[in-house]
């Protein structure tokens, strides 16, 4: 019997090493307000932590568009040399690198309006810092990384279902190492 439940308790644990939650989380930028003018983007990321491997779900109509610039254009408007560009209405940015990148409408006005967005990203693994965003201001983001962000690729992204949470939740190794533990000290292995 001791042999059984030694068995079932290295199963057990071996599933559990198979599972890999996501620690990856898809943000939907100006939640249900999308990327447009009159959304204050400063505030809206100033509640989020951002790490390498999180998403920017940029979501909205014709005449915008989703521009990755350098810390200088996005403190001139600029989209000049613009990094990555794209005006799909839905545009999916992963977060490569940990610094600071910076976004922009390059339509005429709409940066200078407000649609620009500055997020500080952390390494994944390291510790949460607060990012830093645009808003409206002129005021410049703290401690970029360099005035170059890395490029990022831009893929189309789906809408997320009324009513759904777009704030993906991950377990933590150490909850599976509690679990593991529990089990093993249920069985008497």
């Amino acid at each position: 019997m001791a042999s059984f439940h030694g068995g079932l308790v290295c199963l057990l644990v071996l599933g559990f090493c198979m599972v890999h939650p996501t620690s990856a989380t898809v943000y939907t930028v100006g939640d249900t307000s999308g990327w447009s003018l009159g959304v204050d983007y400063g505030t809206w990321a100033s509640a989020k932590n951002f790490v390498v491997g999180d998403k920017l779900a940029f979501n909205y109509a014709g005449g915008h568009t989703v521009d990755e610039v350098s810390a200088s254009d996005y403190k001139a408007c600029s989209a000049g040399s613009s990094i990555t560009s794209d005006s799909s209405g839905s545009t999916t940015i992963t977060l490569k690198t940990a610094g600071t990148h910076y976004f922009i409408c390059s339509s005429m006005g709409h940066c200078d309006g407000g649609m620009k967005l500055s997020v500080t990203v952390a390494a994944a693994g390291g510790s949460s810092t607060s990012p830093s965003s645009g808003g409206g201001s002129s005021t410049t983001p703290t401690s970029p990384a360099s005035d170059t962000p890395s490029v990022t690729g831009t893929t189309p992204t789906t809408k997320l279902p009324a009513g759904s949470s777009n704030s993906g939740s991950s377990l933590s190794p150490k909850f599976y190492a509690i679990l593991v533990g529990s089990l093993v000290l249920a069985v008497g292995y």
